[in-house]
């Protein structure tokens, strides 16, 4: 019998197994199929120490009118998709009030702030250095308007919070990145952000290294866990404990125990691009809500988010609309994929993930709910869930399972 099974082999669950390893704990770590080929796998590869606030829901009318008449390129949606998201919806708005809003930012930052401080001696010990740059990620405007206000909105936060920025005019801009075929407005370089060339690739070498320190790595289906005497079971394997870090699926296999987790699956789509022009470094176009992301498989182009039933099949408008946009400022070359993968993001209505015991069954952890930064954020919460597991130190209350009505 393991101490400790972890089903979840995306960046959370694997950062989970390496934290509880280090810390003294038999791990076994479970998944479907191999470290890093899900979530973990299709999202931009930022480590993002800038982003120090989770993304609000809008709450003026002409953001949620542009949303609602889909003009808005950042959010996309299915109309018979709405009425089981609305509750969700609902306590995500309230939630995003301006006060409200503070309160969780500054839980989120003393997360964010530390992420690459807690991956640096992973990627070390994983011999990943080659998938990693430390030159930053850049959010480019078109029009002078909505650059004045993107930065104003990062002098706040290099004010509030020490984010480290550079502005650049669209001159700078060009130079920089002598690519671009269109001329900007300026640009916000973030220079706390990391950049990984293959994030599935990274998962993947953590992976290795929790091997490689003594842990086990094994495939099974997480829906069929259930309880043994004081224990958890899996098929063939049995533990002490069980940390659930599906990520999106989560929920799905806490209700087999009763917890309804209120979350947000925001699904995105990415494709890749060879043969034409790349760029320095990562940049988001926020006239098209479109990240550009360097890889080793050529140019990645990412979507904003969409609302849709949990098996509804992918409607990738939001891809289109982005590599069209992405055409006018870059010679794209030729899609690398026939099909854009999809994927999807979970979402906590107060944009914090649950970390910590399950508030009614002995054994059982929750390490989920990361948003658009699960990639980023791993190593972090596994560091705190594991002083929780291991030292009894329970992690900022803010995060715990039991602030939701679960």
């Amino acid at each position: 019998m393991s101490e400790v099974m972890v089903l979840g082999a995306g960046m959370v669950g694997v950062a989970t197994a390496l934290a509880l390893q280090a810390a003294g704990r038999s791990v076994l770590l479970i998944d479907r199929g191999e470290p890093g080929r899900e979530t973990s796998y299709g999202n931009a590869g930022i480590i993002q120490a800038e982003a120090v606030e989770p993304y609000a829901l809008p709450r003026d009318l002409g953001a949620l009118l542009s949303i609602a008449l889909r003009r808005d390129n950042a959010v996309s949606y299915h109309l018979d998709a709405l009425p089981s998201h609305m509750g969700v919806l609902w306590r995500y708005f309230r939630a995003s009030a301006p006060g409200r809003h503070r309160e969780i930012s500054q839980v989120y930052a003393a997360l964010v702030q530390r992420s690459t401080a807690d991956h640096a001696p992973l990627i070390a010990a994983a011999v990943a250095e080659a998938l990693i740059r430390r030159d930053g990620l850049r959010t480019a405007a078109r029009a002078e308007a909505p650059f004045a206000a993107q930065v104003a909105d990062a002098e706040r936060l290099a004010r509030d919070y020490g984010v480290a920025i550079s502005v650049m005019d669209g001159e700078a801009l060009a130079a920089a990145e002598p690519g671009l075929r269109l001329r900007f407005a300026g640009a916000i370089h973030w220079h706390d952000a990391w950049a990984c060339s293959d994030p599935g690739a990274l998962v993947g070498a953590y992976a290795d290294l929790f091997r490689a320190r003594g842990g086990t790595v094994d495939t099974g289906d997480a829906m069929t866990l259930e309880q043994a005497g004081a224990g958890w079971r899996l098929g063939q394997h049995s533990a002490q404990d069980v940390v659930v870090a599906l990520g999106p699926w989560s929920p799905v296999l806490l209700r087999r125990f009763g917890y309804h987790i209120p979350m947000l699956r925001k699904r995105g789509y990415h494709r890749h691009f060879t043969g034409g022009a790349s760029l320095n470094v990562p940049m988001m176009d926020t006239s098209i809500a479109t990240v550009l992301a360097p890889m080793r498989a050529g140019l990645r182009v990412l979507t904003g988010a969409e609302l849709a039933r949990p098996n509804a099949a992918a409607t990738p408008r939001q891809l289109a609309r982005s590599e069209a946009g992405a055409r006018e400022i870059l010679d794209l070359g030729t899609p690398l994929e026939a099909q854009p993968w999809v994927g999807n993001r979970p979402c906590m209505p107060d944009m914090l993930p649950l970390v910590g015991a399950a508030p009614r069954h002995r054994g059982l952890w929750f390490h989920f709910g990361h948003g658009h930064q699960g990639f980023t954020l791993g190593p972090t919460t596994a560091a705190l869930l594991a002083e929780e597991m291991v030292g009894g130190r329970q992690p900022m209350s803010a995060l715990s399972p039991s602030r939701l009505a679960v």
